[in-house]
């Protein structure tokens, strides 16, 4: 897709996959980034580092579930990526209607203000955690899908074209366990787990990015993408973290595991779709892609490369996680440690 001189607006922009974004769509000179958030440090701290591409641009204080702020925000955007949410499970659990606010209000508030304003594409980013759900998280972000999904309905005749992407647990982002993991190692000498048994599909902020950008451009409209992620046991994570922290640090001492078992709504893994949407989901080398069951389905040629899904696992605690030299390579590559 080609977002030269285009206005884009990131909800939520000041996060890890906001300012990762941002990087990657000032390498297609849009006329201006407009980003949206509602922590003025974090937006002061992001101009200090964004210095050098100041007058692409434009920090705006806002809560989306403000619906005026954000029709005010998108006048004259082209397409808007939507990322702000509350997603501290612990945090939603114990502050169920907060999350119900900004997760599910703040989303429709978005769409409406995306019709409103004749905006070309919206991307909404979810989470495996929807599957399924056990918790307020994954609840909220569910019935944020289905909005998004059901906006292709409700839209009438404006062009709008919205989509969404599923993530898994990205890798070092604002409060994943990595930093979390780090940190207690280095201070405390220990690192307090939940469950060392369970898993997760984990990916890159790279191949974050990377599928947010590709289903924007190939979106049509009320899907759901999806990308094929390999799962990690909590257990590899844990020891080759502490494997590495302690080669890096030159740490001596014994670093001692606690499990402290599930925290309320927290699941000991994860599943990337329900078999109801495997029956009519399509894949491509990459991603799944889940269609709006709003829309008539037509020919695998509406994607590029795209066929119909076959029989595959997408539940972590049935597919072998990656091998422990593997998950050491990301954690370098990603410079986590």
């Amino acid at each position: 897709m080609n977002y030269e001189g285009k206005k884009i607006l990131i909800i939520g922009g000041t996060g890890t996959m906001g300012q990762l974004l941002t990087r990657h769509l000032l390498l297609h000179n849009p006329q201006v980034i407009r980003i949206f958030s509602r922590d003025e440090y974090k937006q002061f701290e992001m101009q200090r580092v964004f210095s050098e591409h100041s007058s692409r641009l434009r920090f705006l204080i806002g809560d989306v579930r403000d619906g005026q702020r954000l029709i005010r925000a998108m006048e004259n955007i082209d397409y808007v990526f939507h990322l702000a949410a509350m997603k501290h499970v612990p945090f939603c659990e114990y502050n169920p209607f907060e999350a119900v606010q900004t997760n599910i209000i703040g989303t429709q508030n978005m769409i409406q203000a995306a019709i409103q304003n004749g905006v070309k594409k919206v991307l909404f980013t979810s989470t495996d955690k929807a599957i399924s759900p056990t918790n307020t998280y994954g609840a909220s972000k569910l019935m944020a899908e289905r909005l998004i999904s059901s906006a292709e309905y409700q839209k009438g005749p404006k062009q709008t074209t919205f989509a969404a992407v599923r993530f898994g647990n990205v890798m070092g982002s604002r409060g994943s366990v990595i930093p979390l993991f780090y940190k207690q190692i280095l201070e405390n000498r220990s690192v307090t787990v939940t469950d060392l048994s369970m898993t997760r599909y984990m990916m890159t902020a790279t191949q974050a990015v990377t599928l947010m950008l590709k289903a924007n451009e190939i979106s049509l409209g009320g899907e759901v993408f999806v990308l094929k992620m390999p799962t990690i046991l909590l257990a590899d994570l844990v020891d080759v973290l502490i494997e590495e922290v302690s080669q890096k640090h030159n740490l001596t001492d014994e670093i001692v595991r606690r499990e402290i078992g599930l925290r309320p709504g927290e699941k000991r893994y994860e599943e990337l779709m329900t078999e109801e949407e495997k029956l009519h989901a399509w894949e491509t080398s990459d991603m799944y892609i889940v269609p709006s069951p709003f829309k008539e389905q037509s020919q695998s040629d509406r994607y590029p490369d795209a066929c119909l899904m076959q029989s595959s696992e997408v539940s972590s605690h049935r597919e072998l996680p990656i091998d422990r030299d593997t998950l050491r390579k990301w954690i370098t590559e990603e410079r986590l440690v």
